[in-house]
């Protein structure tokens, strides 16, 4: 299974709401928010996956944001439903999210949680005493991967970000993960990444001085690769729909040079504003990204074309 981690930024609940309405998403992809505050977007995403009975877990005790105050667990804690996995991040909050989970019921065996940071590898061990959690994510560390012994996911950033857009022109084309080929062998039952936005967060955007579209991809040798279409005209914050227009151009002219297999819905949409010079906007083509890798994914792991 594959636990992508998002922020819950509005782009990204955004993508996860369209892939469930439009069943784009695969069953064995189960999408990990961590809410960084409550919107209607946040709430129909969520109503998407219990609608369309699909899975989506959500961390009750976020590390960043407007809700990391305890007092948010009681508002994240009334969407929790059949489809809807509670989760916890192991950090100051972990505790006390755990008892409000066992006041209303809910036992070790159904959450999931995030050890990212081994300074709480007691605090896991203390909560889990008696029974591992659904799933543990949690980096490739010795000390962590010790105390977890079963449902244990894989889970790294993928994703090398630099610090202006232009800067992936540098190296257009990079190794991305090789986790799902080898996930079971080493003894997990899923993997997981933060997709093509990466762990760091920020709260705002700004105007880009180059446009740059992060498409996922699968080489030859079924590795994943990723593969970033730059716009060339970058010496201003000018005219970002024909930045947008340089860089779609590439994807276009790459796609149709032998990439055929890597065909999703949302790569699909991207093409057809090639083809036009239609412009969807910033948030758009980052939505887009997401959700290509996402079905991609989903397809693989499903034994599609993919495998």
């Amino acid at each position: 299974m594959y636990f992508p981690f998002f922020r819950g930024r509005q782009y990204e609940l955004l993508a996860l709401k369209e892939l469930a309405q439009k069943r784009l998403i695969s069953n064995s992809v189960i999408p990990v928010v961590e809410p960084v505050k409550a919107s209607p977007t946040f709430n129909g995403t969520i109503k998407a996956y219990n609608e369309k009975c699909l899975p989506i877990a959500l961390i009750l005790n976020p590390n960043v944001g407007d809700l990391t105050d305890s007092s948010a667990i009681t508002k994240l804690l009334s969407v929790v439903s059949n489809y809807v996995i509670p989760s916890m991040i192991l950090n100051k909050n972990a505790n006390e999210l755990f008892n409000r989970l066992t006041e209303q019921g809910v036992c070790e065996k159904e959450v999931m949680a995030i050890l990212i940071n081994r300074d709480y590898l007691d605090t896991y061990r203390s909560l889990f005493t008696d029974n591992q959690p659904k799933y543990t994510l949690f980096p490739d560390e010795r000390q962590i991967r010790r105390a977890v012994s079963n449902n244990k996911v894989l889970f790294e950033d993928k994703f090398i970000k630099q610090d202006k857009n232009a800067d992936y022109l540098k190296k257009e084309d990079e190794f991305f993960s090789e986790d799902h080929l080898y996930f079971k062998s080493e003894g997990y039952v899923g993997f997981g990444d933060y997709s093509i936005i990466g762990d760091n967060y920020e709260s705002g955007g700004f105007a880009p001085w180059a446009v740059a579209i992060h498409i996922v991809y699968f080489s030859d040798d079924n590795t994943l690769r990723i593969r970033h279409f730059v716009s060339d005209s970058n010496d201003g914050i000018e005219d970002v729909a024909g930045k947008f227009y340089e860089a779609v151009s590439k994807l276009s002219t790459w796609f149709r040079n032998g990439q055929s297999r890597q065909l999703t819905s949302a790569l699909s949409t991207m093409l057809s504003h090639a083809d036009s010079g239609y412009y969807p906007g910033l948030p758009t083509i980052k939505k887009l990204s997401i959700m290509h890798h996402l079905e991609l994914m989903g397809k693989f792991l499903d034994g599609g074309l993919y495998k």
